[in-house]
């Protein structure tokens, strides 16, 4: 049978009323199976069953905007595992590549010094700077004293 003629069919048939005794017995059913107010079970049940209600109405006016916001926290998240993977590889490799250049600025500084026609290596560069400050004037400070 065509779909089509099927709804045909049922369209030509008329539609029956539910015999009232079936009302009547369906409706007992129902509110017996209802749980009583007073049973401390079907209040916790009903509790339960408040709890996501409850949250969808906190979530259901900015649902669009809750999903951007746990989209981007994703992102973020995302981001910076992919950041952290790659830091201390940078870290490791630089560290090499300085010694290593400071040791050719040393040898370079060297073989300057030999082309100047010095022999002597060059004392000034090795020699550790001082770091407590000098005075800038040969003028003795004068204070008077009352």
């Amino acid at each position: 049978m065509n779909p089509d003629e099927f709804e045909k069919h049922l369209q030509r048939q008329p539609l029956r009323q539910v015999p009232s005794e079936w009302r009547a017995e369906i409706l007992q059913a129902a509110t017996s199976a209802r749980p009583s107010s007073l049973d401390p079970l079907a209040r916790r049940s009903g509790a339960k069953a408040a709890r996501p209600s409850l949250l969808s109405t906190i979530l259901w006016p900015n649902a669009k905007a809750w999903a951007g916001l746990g989209c981007v926290w994703i992102l973020i998240f995302a981001l910076h595992i992919a950041s952290r993977g790659n830091s201390p590889m940078l870290a490791q490799v630089s560290a090499p590549e300085s010694a290593n250049m400071m040791i050719t600025l040393k040898d370079r500084e060297q073989t300057l010094v030999e082309l100047m026609g010095n022999n002597s290596p060059a004392k000034d560069a090795d020699k550790p700077r001082r770091l407590d400050p000098q005075p800038r004037s040969e003028r003795p400070g004068t204070t008077a004293m009352a």
